[in-house]
C-alpha cells in the first residue's frame, strides 16, 4: 500500500513495539516501524495484512516518511538504549516534534529526558504501558504523563487502542512531567506485592496442605470467581493446568524456584522511603525475589538448619476457605499502600494525581487489574481527598472482618515453618496504622541517648535534647 506520510512512527519492532502497531493498525491509523534487526522488520511486513503499516531498517526512511510535526513512539529497554534512540533521533528531529518513551524508564530518567528535550523545543511524553504481549496487540492500559498539549495530539490514537471497560478507555492524561512513568513504576510495585501473596498461597497449599496440581488449578479457578477474581487469578489458575510436552508433568514443577526482577519493584521501595511512605508488601515482595536467587545457599543451609516438616492437621477445606480472605484482606492492604504512595508522590512532586482516574484506567488491561479496582474507584469517588484506602468505611471494613483469617494464616504458618512474610507485614501494616500508640518514643530516647539526635515530647512543643543517666546498671547493682 503506498502512503505518502505516516501519523505515527514507532521504534523498537519487538514484541510490544510489532503488537502495538498492528494494534494502531487494526484502527485505521497509518504507522511506520523502524528497527535495526532485519528479522524484526521482517516480521512485522510478513504481519500487516492490509493494515496501514509498514516496516523499514533505515533511519532516514522512517523520519521522512512521517507527517510533519512528527510523532516518534519508543518500545525500546529502558536505560541506555533510550537515550542511545534520542541521540540517534536528535539530529533529524526539529521543534514541535512529539517523542513518547513507552518502556518501563525509571521516573527520573524521564524528567531529565523531557528538560533536556524541551531545550529544543521537542515535546516528551513518558507513558507506562501494562498488559504485556496481548494487551499491546488488543488493548493496554496506558498511562501517558508530560505535556498536556503534546498529549492532545495522540489522544484519539491511545483511546483507540487501549483496553475498555464499560465503554471507557483505559488511558486517560496523568499529570505533567514523569507522572505517566511514575504511575506505572507503582503498579509495578503494586503487581509485585499481589505475586508474593498468591505465591504464598501456593505454597500453604502445596507444601501445608500437600494439595496437587489438578487440586491446585481447581481452587485457583474457584478463587477467581469470588472477591479475588482479577487477572492474576485467571493465569494462576491456568499456570497450574499446563503440562510439559518434554516430560508430560505439569509444567509449573519444571521451573526453577528464582525470580529475578527488572528494577519497577525496587524503584517503588526506594522512592517510598525517600517520602516516608510505608509499602511493607512491596518491600518485602522485592526481598523475597532477592530471596529466592540465594539457591545455592538455601540449599545449603536446609540441611544445616532442616527440622523435620509439621504437618496440618485441621480441616483443609475450611482452611483454604480462610487463606482465600486472607489473601483478599491483603490484596485491599497492599492497594492501600501502592494509593497511599501515590497520594505523597503527587503532593511532593506536582503530579496533581486523580487517584479515582488511575484506580479506572487499571480495572482493564493491565497485569492489576482486579474486581476490587470498582470498589477503590467508589472510595475514591466518595472521597477524592482520601490519604489511605483503609481509611474508606467499606474497605476498612472488609479488612477487620477478615482480620482473623490473617491471624490464622500467619499463625499456621509459622507453625508448618512455611515462610509467609506478605501475610505477615500486611497483618502488621493492618495493625500499625489502626495503632493510636506506637513505641516510636523508645526509638527516639534511643536516638538520643547515643547521638544526641533530640526528641519531642507530648506535653511541650519543640525538641529537647537530655544528658541520659549512664551506669544505670551499676545503680541497680548498688540499690539491691
Amino acid at each position: 500500500m503506498d502512503i505518502d506520510k505516516y501519523q505515527i512512527g514507532m521504534i523498537g519492532l519487538g514484541v510490544m513495539g510489532r503488537n502495538l502497531v498492528l494494534n494502531m493498525g487494526d484502527h485505521d491509523y497509518t504507522v511506520i516501524g523502524y528497527d535495526k534487526d532485519p528479522e524484526m522488520v521482517r516480521q512485522l511486513n510478513q504481519d500487516i495484512g492490509e493494515r496501514k503499516v509498514l516496516g523499514v531498517t533505515n533511519l532516514t526512511k522512517f523520519i521522512e516518511s512521517l507527517e510533519i510535526p512528527r510523532t516518534v513512539m519508543m518500545m525500546v529497554p529502558a536505560g541506555p538504549p533510550v537515550d542511545a534512540v534520542i541521540g540517534e533521533l536528535l539530529d533529524h528531529l526539529d521543534p514541535g516534534d512529539l517523542v513518547i518513551d513507552g518502556g518501563n524508564s525509571y521516573y527520573k530518567d524521564t524528567e531529565l529526558r523531557i528538560k533536556t528535550l524541551a531545550k529544543r523545543n521537542i515535546h516528551y511524553l513518558g507513558v507506562g504501558i501494562s498488559g504485556g504481549e496481548n494487551g499491546a496487540r488488543h488493548g493496554p492500559s496506558m498511562m501517558p504523563g508530560g505535556s498536556s498539549k503534546a498529549y492532545a495530539r495522540v489522544k484519539k490514537i491511545f483511546d483507540s487502542i487501549s483496553a475498555k471497560v464499560d465503554s471507557e478507555p483505559c488511558v486517560t492524561f496523568l499529570g505533567p512531567k514523569s507522572a505517566g512513568h511514575y504511575v506505572k513504576m507503582v503498579h509495578n510495585g503494586i503487581e509485585y506485592g499481589l505475586m508474593e501473596l498468591i505465591a504464598e498461597t501456593y505454597d500453604m497449599m502445596k507444601r501445608g496442605l500437600g494439595m496437587d496440581d489438578q487440586q491446585l488449578y481447581q481452587v485457583y479457578k474457584w478463587w477467581n470467581q469470588m472477591e479475588v477474581h482479577s487477572y492474576l487469578m485467571e493465569i494462576t489458575a491456568n499456570i497450574f493446568s499446563q503440562e510439559d510436552p518434554e516430560t508430560n508433568k505439569y509444567l509449573i514443577d519444571e521451573i526453577l524456584d528464582e525470580a529475578n526482577q527488572k528494577g519497577t519493584g525496587k524503584w517503588t521501595s526506594q522512592d517510598a522511603a525517600d517520602l516516608q511512605v510505608p509499602v511493607p508488601s512491596i518491600d518485602i515482595a522485592v526481598a523475597m525475589r532477592n530471596m529466592s536467587i540465594l539457591k545455592d545457599q538455601r540449599q545449603v543451609v536446609n540441611h544445616v538448619l532442616h527440622s523435620i516438616p509439621s504437618k496440618y492437621d485441621g480441616d483443609k477445606e475450611q482452611f483454604v476457605d480462610t487463606l482465600r480472605m486472607a489473601l483478599y484482606a491483603a490484596m485491599i492492604i497492599t492497594f492501600a499502600q501502592g494509593m497511599a504512595l501515590l497520594r505523597a508522590a503527587s503532593e511532593n512532586y506536582g503530579y496533581d494525581l486523580d487517584l479515582e482516574s488511575i484506580a479506572r484506567i487499571w480495572r482493564g488491561g493491565c497485569i492489576i487489574r482486579a474486581a476490587l479496582l470498582d470498589q477503590i474507584c467508589q472510595a475514591y469517588e466518595t472521597r477524592p481527598e482520601l490519604p489511605n484506602l483503609l481509611m474508606d468505611p467499606q474497605l476498612g471494613h472488609d479488612v477487620m472482618r477478615l482480620r482473623s483469617s490473617l491471624e490464622i494464616v500467619v499463625h499456621d504458618a509459622a507453625k508448618l515453618g512455611i515462610p509467609t512474610p506478605g501475610f505477615m507485614v500486611a497483618l502488621a501494616y493492618l495493625d500499625g496504622y489502626r495503632s493510636s500508640w506506637l513505641p516510636a518514643n523508645l526509638v527516639q530516647a534511643q536516638r538520643d541517648y547515643f547521638g544526641a539526635h533530640t526528641y519531642e515530647r507530648i506535653d511541650e512543643k519543640g525538641v529537647f535534647h537530655t544528658q541520659w543517666k549512664p551506669n544505670l546498671e551499676e545503680d541497680i547493682v548498688g540499690q539491691n
